[in-house]
């Protein structure tokens, strides 16, 4: 219920920021008389595109603690002996990695890990206490260096471009067919009717999903990226290799859904275009290729 409700309200309070964005631009409104007005079609369409995920990227920290129930180890105080481990491991790895320290937390729950936060320097690195109770010292440090890689190529940044990019499409275009349907099918003249709004729903749904497929392509890349950087970072693949070895026998943990991208391991998706993780398999396969420096 914690979740769903954090789901609710950040969408809402981002459709009241939006919305109040586009009015002070002036271009909530985009049919004229004169039909579409593209430049403010345009704007709208960046500003609902980016706003959206630029401000899921602002609030990430903040929204995975508080969905996860994550306690930050406090650097000062570690607490206990498992804590100073994890949190010197993860700060040493930072360090190779030439970036800040990232906040590091644990959470109860099934096996997972992710990162998260809109700055290299500015980060969260959380682990279950799933992970941490079925995993060896090692395969725990090679999935935090998996999880440190991210942060350092800027995945999280990048994704949310990606993502930016993908939603000022969906809306331009569905806009703009709406209001072809609109005119040639319906043949409304003045303002718009319910084709405009009918086709406009239709396509923002095949359009979204056309584009979410982009979005996990770039996802499943980032995945092999940050394994590669594990690797790198802990000198070996051999590490590395044998979480994920580890991880495919294991339920994987689930996260909530606007961090899930951000896991260790998903549990994959209906097909394979649409998973935001390549099997463990591939991942293995693709690390036996590389060589580490």
């Amino acid at each position: 219920m914690k979740r769903i409700f954090l789901f609710v309200v950040t969408n809402l309070a981002v459709m009241v920021v939006l919305s109040a964005t586009l009015r002070i631009l002036g271009v909530d409104r985009i049919i004229t008389a004169q039909g579409i007005n593209f430049q403010a079609l345009l704007i709208l369409s960046v500003v609902i595109g980016f706003g959206g995920s630029i401000i899921s990227l602002l609030i990430s920290k903040p929204m995975a603690k508080w969905s996860t129930g994550a306690q930050v180890i406090d650097p000062a105080a570690p607490g206990d002996a498992r804590a100073a481990w994890l949190l010197e491991t993860v700060h040493q790895l930072a360090d190779r990695a030439g970036i800040g320290h990232p906040e590091v937390a644990i959470y109860e729950g099934p096996p997972n890990a992710f990162a998260t936060g809109a700055f290299k320097n500015d980060s969260l690195v959380a682990v279950s206490t799933g992970l941490l109770d079925s995993m060896t010292e090692e395969e725990v440090a090679a999935v935090l260096g998996h999880e440190v890689a991210h942060i350092a190529n800027g995945d999280m940044i990048t994704l949310t471009l990606i993502q930016g990019v993908v939603n000022t499409f969906v809306v331009f275009l569905a806009r703009v067919v709406g209001y072809f349907i609109d005119r040639t099918v319906f043949r409304n003249e003045r303002g718009v009717g319910i084709g405009y709004f009918v086709t406009v729903l239709v396509c923002e749904i095949i359009f979204g999903i056309l584009a979410s497929i982009i979005v996990a392509w770039f996802s499943r890349q980032r995945e092999y990226r940050a394994d590669a950087g594990s690797a790198q970072l802990m000198g070996s693949r051999e590490p590395m290799m044998r979480a994920l070895a580890r991880l495919g026998g294991l339920e994987p943990g689930e996260l909530p859904k606007s961090f899930e991208a951000s896991g260790i391991t998903g549990k994959g998706a209906l097909a394979a275009i649409f998973a935001s993780h390549p099997p463990i398999q591939n991942r293995i396969a693709a690390l036996q290729q590389m060589r580490v420096a």
